[in-house]
């Protein structure tokens, strides 16, 4: 099913992203917690795509797994560097073939760290180079990445929303934010998107806090800032586990209300293909949220009943 056919239908979608596991003992696990998640049902799943396509075989693998063995509705993520004409145009048809009819593209990042991409062969530079063109050849819902801290190579928030209205132009059906941990990035941006003329949906992607030490690295790495007041909650408890854990998925509970009591269309959660959170919040959110839950069971054919 296409994620736009759900939206046809109003409702608010929570979605989960994984990434292919690298090691046995990361697919085992990995495989633990798709299944925990699979009694969540959720509109969809995304499957990442390595830098430069480094793990192109393991995300199809496991977007085929995910869509025909354990019939999640699968959106696979791919990206344009080192991608020609050529192998776009095979990936393309694969994933046809095994079904599939979302896909998530994104420019992606270099395979080499802390260096820029280097130019493609075929001239795809941007995401919105790979969404024209398969837009024009392919018959696929395509969703695309949106930044509210403004993407990190950009210069400002106003180049960044024309990139994002570019990325629209050219057939992005749908947006999906990096993650943020202050909800007023996320309205602020979704108003200056609107002013743009940007109509398509813009999910807001949240990620509980596991571990503290994690999080200022991704953080670091994606230029999404962490408040002040996050910092005093967890720096006291930060060699304490159990307790940054709670602290972590207190504090998505809080921001996931906010959001959803305020009209954000639904919410995509970075797993880190670890079950316990997403379960955790989700059913929290489920438990207090029964209006949701019961158009969320109308969105799409559950897998187990709630």
């Amino acid at each position: 099913m296409k994620i736009t056919d759900i939206f046809k239908k109003n409702q608010k979608t929570f979605s989960f992203e994984f990434f292919p596991p690298k090691d046995l003992h990361s697919a085992v696990r990995f495989g633990v917690n798709a299944g925990q998640l699979m009694k969540l049902d959720p509109s969809f799943v995304s499957v990442t795509y390595g830098a430069g396509g480094s793990s192109r075989d393991n995300s199809f693998e496991m977007v085929d797994l995910f869509h025909n063995d354990m019939k999640f509705n699968c959106m696979a993520h791919y990206t344009c560097v080192n991608a020609t004409h050529e192998k776009i145009a095979y990936d393309m048809r694969t994933l046809q073939d095994m079904g599939i009819d979302n896909v998530m593209l994104l420019r992606g990042d270099s395979p080499e760290k802390n260096k820029s991409c280097p130019p493609n062969p075929d001239g795809i530079n941007y995401a919105s180079d790979l969404i024209r063109l398969v837009k024009q050849n392919y018959d696929f819902c395509i969703g695309a990445g949106a930044y509210p801290e403004k993407h990190f190579e950009a210069p400002s928030m106003e180049e960044d929303l024309i990139n994002l209205r570019i990325k629209a132009d050219a057939g992005a059906d749908f947006f999906v934010t990096q993650m943020f941990f202050d909800n007023k990035y996320y309205w602020d941006f979704l108003n200056k998107a609107r002013q743009k003329g940007i109509k398509a949906r813009i999910i807001p992607g949240i990620i509980p806090i596991n571990s503290y030490k994690q999080i200022k690295k991704f953080s670091e790495i994606s230029g999404a800032k962490i408040p002040e007041s996050i910092h005093k909650k967890m720096e006291p408890k930060k060699d304490n586990p159990s307790e940054i854990y709670k602290i972590g998925l207190d504090l998505a509970i809080e921001q996931c209300s906010d959001l959803l009591e305020n009209g954000a269309p639904g919410l995509h959660f970075y797993t880190l293909n670890r079950s316990r959170a997403a379960v955790d919040l989700y059913e929290h959110l489920a438990k207090d949220w029964d209006v949701l839950k019961e158009k969320y069971k109308q969105s799409c054919t559950p897998h187990v009943p709630f």
